[in-house]
């Protein structure tokens, strides 16, 4: 887990700065691939932050080339830092990753 100060916006053209606990990708990642070896949904909280890990599944998206639906992971908020993995190319395939921390004081 890391300290860091997040820049949280609480009305138009104003913000509070406040440290936070993120936990790092590798933990992130180490979670997220557990969920997906078991293929099953979960939902809760974990590291702190609201989570999600929904299963692959066999039906197509609407209005989509793709002939299944990909497996997908996010954890966080956005605007101030989330992390989402998507296992677009197939479950036994590496995931594409998403972090938005635009909210995280560099």
């Amino acid at each position: 887990m890391l300290t860091v100060r997040a820049n949280i916006p609480v009305q138009p053209n104003s913000s509070l700065v406040l440290p936070l606990s993120i936990p790092t990708l590798e933990e992130v990642r180490s979670f997220s691939d557990h969920l997906h070896a078991t293929s099953r949904h979960w939902q809760g909280v974990i590291f702190g932050w609201s989570a999600e890990y929904i299963p692959e599944r066999h039906h197509k998206p609407v209005e989509s080339k793709m002939t299944f639906t990909p497996a997908e992971f996010w954890i966080g908020e956005s605007g101030i830092w989330f992390f989402s993995r998507m296992w677009e190319q197939g479950k036994d395939k590496e995931p594409v990753d998403f972090l938005d921390d635009r909210g995280i004081v560099k």
